[in-house]
């Protein structure tokens, strides 16, 4: 059998995946930073954290964006982790 690592196709291919995943993580991150500031600012103003109209309607503007191959179902369970990732990872009170 033919070993993946000596293959360079493979190679290739998973140099491209991690260059994905570090954008991933570079695109989290940045959301992360600018709902912290939003947060914030809403806290400061007196205004509750979490708009569910807001966050309904952006699944479905993400749902109407989204071209594939991810489908409807993945992008639904990948977007409410991310919501529920934000929510804690914001929070000025984490966890100990």
């Amino acid at each position: 059998m033919a070993d993946p690592n000596a293959d360079a196709v493979v190679r290739q291919m998973r140099d491209a995946i991690i260059d994905t995943d570090l954008k991933l993580v570079q695109a989290i991150n940045s959301r992360l930073a600018m709902v912290a500031r939003l947060r914030a600012y809403k806290r400061a103003q007196g205004m509750e954290f979490v708009d569910q109209a807001r966050e309904d309607w952006m699944h479905s503007y993400l749902q109407a964006a989204n071209q594939g191959p991810l489908t409807s179902e993945g992008l639904r369970e990948i977007y409410g982790h991310l919501l529920d990732l934000t929510k804690r990872e914001t929070r000025e009170d984490p966890p100990a």
